[in-house]
């Protein structure tokens, strides 16, 4: 399906329908990663119970690629504060005003502060969501990679060529932006050019921010360092481990891979859908 954002760029997405009762589902993606990934676990929620669960590529990544003749600058902001909303919007259009609940991996949890409409969300489930600042994580070549390659890279090319390891392609522009929030201590709460960062304090749906113990980049810090800014939300962190995959390497992208199906979407899903507890993993507290 294709629908537009506020400012008229064309999105891409995939919808998945069924004849259930329980919440709509948006699931928003990590960065440089394509939406056909979360097309399993879409189906599996409508499969639960879902009235319809919606995947769509942010502008300048997947099937939505820059309409011919665009000018204008493509920011990382704008698949927060434009991207998402719109995404919303078609998916309301599936069923108005049915209750709806949210999936972030990533970046796609980092939007929901920036959006704008935290208050159309029954529930917000996040996956490896955690401030970039490149010295929260434990791979500490991230940010030479990223400053002393990627950031050379993305002024000679428009979109960064996928052989540089970044992931799918996405345009120069939004990783130049990507790169500057890293550099800053408090990532994007440091950038003066992102007023809309102050409407994380507007969020009030509840939150369940899923960490991976053997995630390199969304650590204890990093998730910590990005949820205290969700600080009139309720957030529940909850800290997944290979051993609760049955044994496989999950990571900071593996989550939502069809092999994890039958062990770690269950749950997920059911929270998300009916808010039923987790009790797979750990909590926060009791890994402190």
């Amino acid at each position: 399906m294709s629908f537009l954002a506020d400012d008229g760029f064309a999105l891409k997405g995939t919808l998945f329908e069924g004849s259930g009762t329980r919440p709509l589902v948006l699931i928003s993606s990590a960065t440089a990663v394509p939406r056909g990934l979360y097309a399993g676990f879409a189906e599996a929620v409508v499969r639960a119970g879902a009235r319809a669960a919606l995947i769509y590529d942010y502008r300048g990544t997947g099937g939505s690629s820059r309409p011919a003749g665009w000018k204008k600058r493509i920011g990382m902001k704008d698949w927060a504060l434009l991207d998402l909303p719109a995404a919303a919007r078609a998916l309301d259009a599936v069923s108005p005003d049915h209750p709806m609940v949210g999936v972030g991996q990533s970046y796609g949890g980092q939007a929901l502060g920036l959006s704008g409409i935290p208050g159309r969300f029954l529930r917000y489930g996040m996956v490896a969501t955690m401030s970039g600042y490149w010295r929260g994580l434990d791979d500490r070549l991230a940010g030479p990679r990223m400053f002393l390659v990627g950031v050379p890279a993305s002024l000679l090319f428009r979109d960064m060529p996928r052989r540089l390891g970044v992931g799918e392609p996405i345009p120069g522009s939004v990783f130049r932006d990507w790169a500057r929030w890293c550099r800053m201590p408090d990532y994007f709460f440091d950038d003066p050019s992102l007023p809309e960062t102050a409407r994380y304090r507007d969020v009030r749906t509840p939150i369940l921010a899923i960490g991976l113990t053997d995630d390199p980049w969304g650590t204890r810090r990093a998730v910590r360092a990005l949820m205290r800014h969700y600080e009139n939300a309720h957030v529940e962190e909850r800290w997944l481990s290979p051993s609760d995959g049955g044994g496989q390497k999950i990571g900071h992208l593996g989550f939502f891979r069809s092999r994890f199906a039958e062990t770690l979407w269950p749950q997920f899903a059911a929270w998300l859908l009916d808010g039923t507890p987790m009790t797979i993993g750990t909590t926060s507290d009791a890994q402190a």
